[in-house]
């Protein structure tokens, strides 16, 4: 299929758009570029409730922002209070199914007071505005209560995708210094309990400025408790239902969530509340192209910074109805997706391309079972889709009239950067599409010279933007050097990219050493350093390989120390150090043995044969840095044990 294929829109659609032209975007977008502060100064108090406005639209004092200054206001008021005038009181805000089958619906007037009892218990526990929350909780409304209850009062959370160890949890709890943990008994994932608690009472055991675990019962499997936690039912039973907001500033910190990097210690990726949530909540909003009787599902877990925008703040600030589900897609056969949509009667739905990969390989059957008749528009997020996969999600799912919105961004950007406006654009498979409201988006060479349409090269952002990161935490060094010194005066995302000649995007994929597994960015640095953990390991270097599934399969490269022997157990336990290190996603796919490494006279691994090692193909490009060539005609020779 030509990546040049184009689809548009049906009549019907564009004429109940909120964006129903091309000129309409592109004049708006020209106007947001050319006079920014204008037109974020407009948005920001069109579409949020402050106590008090804002003074100032920008300060930028490259690297760093502040948006809206003199701007006060409070993202759980802005998510929940506004709705309990405006008709929404009695209207679910979250309809919640678990993998074991109970369904649960919260108003948005009963979301309001779960969250405010909490955000009392949280005071009564000495919480106070700054201070840091750890989050480590199933896919399940508390996670979203705990996370609004956190920015009602001013503290800043940070949630842990449950599927992380607790070796893990504890790397975040001391690098954010956090001094309280909410989690939950356990957590429900193919049919088995996650027992997350044990996970959390490993890591605390390490970190004392911990003074308080909040434990909710989900599974019941856990009766004694420690002399650091409460349960969370009896800390909320006797709170009031009202907890007047904070007046926040605008860059109040309202989160900091870890996404792997490179040198093999996770970012605190920092948040502040104005800006972030003028991003989340305007995306939602026109990307989505959102109607007052949507019911919302991204499947994405709280974990990750897409269950932040497009599960909790974008949609709820926006009044909509979110679908949060707690389990696996194939639990208890791969048709769990498609029978929630046809029983909840889903209309948008936003989801992975791995997760659109395996639901090919499941079949076609499992999706004519149901009525998926309710869908009106498709998402895509977490890495570029292939255009195979984008065809079989339009056709088979949408069934050929639904939009697909294929979105591009990051932790670091908060929200969507770019992106096909539904009703606007046309939509080609494989591509990006083009750059959201206010974002100055180029393809660059090294000196950072804007490229030709169809060459390949650095995609940048060229202007600051207000869900942008504000620094990584504690290591404001860091965050300078690693997103503003690759190429001067602009944001790196880290990506590679083209555009071609109507302006669309097209991203390849990182161009560092972090890989997107199953839409999950890990760092090699880090699963390399699980592995060496392991007393038999001498040296390891991780690369990712294509895989049809999960976009990048982990393959690693492994040196044993002398008298080690390998073999499918020393495999095994291999990859379990890595899990009890990281967490399952990070499991290598293969492990290779090797007797040496393809290394530079320097000393330096040369990561670029490995990739082509792994990925099946003949070495190709300049080997004459090796310090032995015969190291690569070994691994060519080798196999690996798969999972």
């Amino acid at each position: 299929m030509s990546k040049e294929t184009k689809f548009k829109p049906s009549a019907s659609f564009v004429k109940q758009s909120a964006f129903p032209s091309l000129a309409r975007y592109k004049s708006m977008h020209r106007e947001s570029v050319k006079n920014p502060k204008k037109f974020w100064d407009r948005l920001a108090k069109e579409e949020l409730d402050w106590f008090a406005e804002p003074k100032k639209v920008l300060e930028w004092k490259e690297p760093f922002s502040k948006w809206f200054g003199g701007g006060k206001l409070n993202v759980s008021f802005n998510c929940l209070d506004r709705h309990l005038q405006s008709g929404r009181r009695h209207k679910a805000a979250i309809i919640f199914e678990g993998e074991p089958g109970d369904i649960r619906v919260l108003t948005y007037q009963q979301l309001h007071d779960e969250v405010c009892r909490l955000a009392n218990a949280l005071k009564g526990e000495g919480v106070k505005p700054g201070d840091r929350v750890m989050i480590y909780l199933p896919m399940i409304p508390e996670a979203a209560i705990a996370m609004l209850a956190c920015a009602r009062i001013g503290a800043v959370h940070s949630v842990v995708f449950g599927g992380f160890s607790a070796e893990s949890l504890k790397d975040r709890i001391l690098d954010c210094g956090a001094k309280l943990v909410i989690t939950s008994d356990g957590g429900y994932r193919r049919g088995q309990v996650v027992g997350l608690k044990q996970n959390v009472d490993q890591a605390v055991a390490s970190c004392p400025e911990v003074r308080r675990v909040i434990v909710l019962k989900r599974t019941g499997h856990i009766e004694k408790l420690n002399e650091v936690d409460r349960w969370w039912h009896d800390l909320v039973k006797d709170q009031p239902a009202d907890c007047p907001p904070e007046k926040l500033d605008s860059e109040h910190p309202l989160f900091i969530l870890y996404t792997s990097g490179s040198t093999g210690k996770p970012k605190g990726i920092l948040h502040t509340t104005g800006g972030y949530l003028l991003g989340a909540h305007l995306t939602t909003k026109w990307v989505f192209d959102l109607k007052k009787t949507d019911l919302f599902w991204c499947t994405a877990d709280v974990g990750w910074v897409t269950g932040h925008s497009y599960v909790v703040y974008g949609a709820l600030s926006n009044g909509t109805t979110t679908l949060m589900y707690e389990g696996a897609p194939n639990q208890p056969e791969p048709d769990r997706f498609w029978s929630i949509i046809e029983r909840h009667r889903v209309t948008v739905f936003y989801t992975a391309p791995t997760a659109i990969r395996a639901f090919i390989r499941w079949g076609d059957h499992w999706v004519k079972k149901h009525d998926l008749s309710s869908l009106r528009l498709l998402g895509s997020v977490g890495e570029p889709i292939n255009p195979e996969a984008w065809l079989w999600y339009h056709r088979v799912i949408g069934g050929g009239r639904c939009p697909i919105v294929d979105t591009w961004w990051q932790t670091e950007t908060g929200s969507h950067m770019i992106t096909t406006l539904p009703g606007a654009h046309m939509m080609k498979p494989g591509s990006a599409g083009l750059p959201f409201f206010g974002v100055d988006v180029a393809v660059v060479d090294d000196q950072g010279k804007e490229l030709k349409p169809g060459t390949q090269g650095k995609l940048v952002i060229r202007k600051p933007w207000p869900s942008m990161l504000r620094t990584i935490h504690g290591d404001p060094e860091r965050y300078a050097k690693q997103y503003w010194s690759e190429v001067p005066g602009t944001y790196f995302t880290g990506d590679g990219a083209r555009m071609d000649k109507d302006g669309y995007f097209w991203v390849i994929g990182r161009m560092d050493d972090v890989l997107n597994v199953s839409g999950h960015r890990l760092g090699t640095a880090e699963v390399e350093s699980a592995l060496v953990t392991h007393p038999a390991v001498a040296e390891a270097a991780v690369v990712g390989r294509p895989d049809d599934l999960k976009g990048q399969a982990v393959v690693a490269f492994v040196t044993l120390k002398s008298g080690q022997k390998a073999g499918s157990e020393l495999v095994a336990a291999l990859r379990e150090q890595v899990s009890k290190e990281i967490g399952p996603i990070a499991k290598p796919d293969q492990i290779r043995f090797a007797e040496a490494l393809p290394k530079t006279r320097s000393g330096k691994i040369m990561r670029r044969l490995l990739k082509e090692v792994a990925a099946g193909g003949a070495v190709k490009g300049d080997v004459t840095t090796l310090e032995d060539l015969n190291v690569i005609a070994a691994l060519q020779s080798s196999s690996g044990e798969e999972s």
